[in-house]
């Protein structure tokens, strides 16, 4: 399950995605847990020691004469299909330490500014993952969606981050080949159970490198980063303003501490902190799941379509339920009408529910398909939820999200564990944090342990020293960016302001909170920051 950096097996569990949104809905996903859990073992202690040290260095302020030509290149725009909408292909170097060794061609997308008063210039946007299509993001919520007083002063800009949906995607298993990867087991029970999941991830692994060698090397955070930088100059705009969600934050604050003095307006909601190793995340991540679940089943006993309790059923007894539910998946899974023939067990069941902590709004959504499940023996609501964090349509195709997701989670750090050994000493750690989905999301942490290629990124505080003023969005019950992160990497960014939004569901600008949306908005439109600290419900 991968957690976009945040969940379900396949790369480093952290699947940390904001979910693109309409004005009356969201859709739902999460994939790989770019947590790793957290174990009392000396690598991971070292590993935390040395981020404790390490720091991201800024790029010189000048331009190498080598990247020269792409930072001036001129984009040529077209209609994307979706009116008002205009999509350009922006060049940029593969691999930034070798300029000629050839380019990679990045999707973009606009959305003219559309009102009067002042241009601000253009507002990035990333909708987190990775592997969210920056793009579609745009197309679908964002540039029309956002405030209209934003829209009205910013050209919305959107680029498809390498390896990512429109830009080169990554990609690695055919749709039928996926629907069993989602399929596998991640609780085993045995040995033979083991043996099948690792040999899983391997062969996910052995894909993305079979059809992508080249390109695995090329899509960290860093080198989205600095092509965010070159998509910038082309715009022709001094300094970026940008809003990040979820690992955009990481995005985000990742180009903070390359280019401090071209930090315009930005805004991290839902972020992550990059001082962290994976199985830190991992474990923080699970904690974060559990909060959201105890927080579900508090307002499921409230209703009479609660199939986990009664009003007076404690959280821990619907875990307990749940988790008895899941079980009896793991034996008899059930059917769900799928034309393919998948039945709901235990993994997708798991996603499903797991996809429902990501916004509140889905909790009646998730009551009804539990239901449904547990009373009907019909798996369709659970499946149509799993499918949704998946990114999967109706035809059985699959997006990149996953595989992309994987191999950014994979580059930018070390795995979370080297072999099943490892994560079986970590189960204590992560049942303790979660006793309804730790130990799935223990073994979810193996996957970048396989991975064709080696990690260059490490855990490293981001300061940004010189940057203009940061605004960091917490929200005390995210499920998938855990509240403690953002006060962290808050703490890291020598501007940072931090703005917690006191709720549940994953992020808090654009869901509903009068206080939060005015102060971001005042942020971008005025340049004025929020005080430090601020707090909204």
């Amino acid at each position: 399950m991968h957690l976009r950096r945040i969940l379900r097996p396949t790369a480093q569990t952290f699947r940390l995605t904001k979910p693109p949104r309409t004005p009356a809905a969201s859709l739902l996903v999460a994939a790989a847990l770019l947590v790793s859990a957290c174990s009392s073992g000396t690598a991971t202690s070292a590993t935390s020691a040395a981020s404790a040290e390490a720091a991201l260095a800024a790029l010189p302020r000048a331009t190498p004469a080598a990247l020269t030509p792409y930072y001036t290149q001129k984009l040529t725009w077209r209609d994307c299909g979706t009116p008002g909408f205009q999509c350009a292909t922006m060049k940029a170097p593969l691999d930034y330490s070798d300029p000629g060794a050839g380019d990679i061609r990045l999707a973009v997308a606009r959305k003219k500014a559309t009102g009067k008063g002042k241009p601000l210039g253009s507002l990035m946007v990333n909708p987190g993952g990775p592997g969210g299509s920056a793009v579609a993001y745009l197309q679908s919520y964002a540039g029309v969606g956002y405030p209209a007083a934003v829209r009205a002063r910013y050209d919305m800009v959107a680029m498809d981050p390498r390896g990512v949906a429109r830009s080169e995607p990554v990609e690695c298993l055919s749709a039928r080949q996926m629907d069993a990867y989602t399929q596998t087991d991640v609780t085993p029970d045995d040995q033979k159970e083991t043996n099948a999941l690792v040999k899983a991830y391997k062969k996910f692994a052995e894909g993305c490198g079979a059809h992508e060698a080249r390109l695995l090397r090329h899509v960290s955070t860093v080198e989205a980063a600095r092509d965010m930088d070159i998509l910038r100059a082309v715009l022709g705009d001094r300094k970026l303003n940008y809003v990040g969600a979820s690992y955009g934050t990481f995005l985000g604050a990742t180009y903070a501490g390359l280019f401090p003095g071209r930090v315009g307006r930005l805004v991290l909601d839902g972020a992550m902190d990059p001082s962290l190793s994976a199985r830190r995340l991992n474990l923080d991540q699970t904690a974060g799941f559990e909060t959201a679940f105890q927080a579900f089943a508090k307002d499921c006993v409230r209703h009479s379509d609660c199939s986990l309790g009664r009003k007076g059923t404690t959280p821990a007894q619907v875990g307990d339920h749940l988790k008895a539910f899941f079980r009896k998946l793991d034996a008899h899974p059930v059917p769900t009408g799928d034309p393919g023939g998948r039945k709901l067990g235990e993994a997708l069941a798991t996603t499903g529910v797991i996809a429902a902590m990501y916004d509140q709004e889905a909790w009646p959504q998730l009551r009804a398909a539990l239901t449904s499940a547990m009373r009907k023996n019909d798996g369709a609501g659970l499946l149509a939820l799993s499918d949704s964090y998946y990114e999967r349509d109706p035809d059985g195709h699959y997006t990149n999200l996953m595989y992309a997701n994987a191999a950014v989670n994979c580059l930018d750090l070390p795995s979370a564990f080297t072999g099943p050994g490892q994560v079986e000493q970590a189960l204590p750690a992560f049942e303790k944090a979660s006793p309804v989905f730790g130990e799935g999301l223990a073994w979810s942490s193996l996957n970048c342990a396989y991975w064709p290629v080696r990690p260059t990124g490490e855990p490293h505080r981001i300061t940004a020293e010189g940057a203009a003023p940061i605004v960091v969005v917490g929200t005390t019950r995210d499920p998938a960016t855990p509240y403690p992160w953002a006060r962290s990497l808050a703490h890291q960014l020598s501007s940072g302001r931090l703005l917690t939004y006191v709720g549940d569901g994953h992020t808090a600008y654009g869901r509903g909170s009068a206080c939060i949306d005015s102060a971001i908005n005042t942020y971008l439109l005025q340049g004025t920051p929020p005080a430090q600290g601020k707090r909204c419900t």
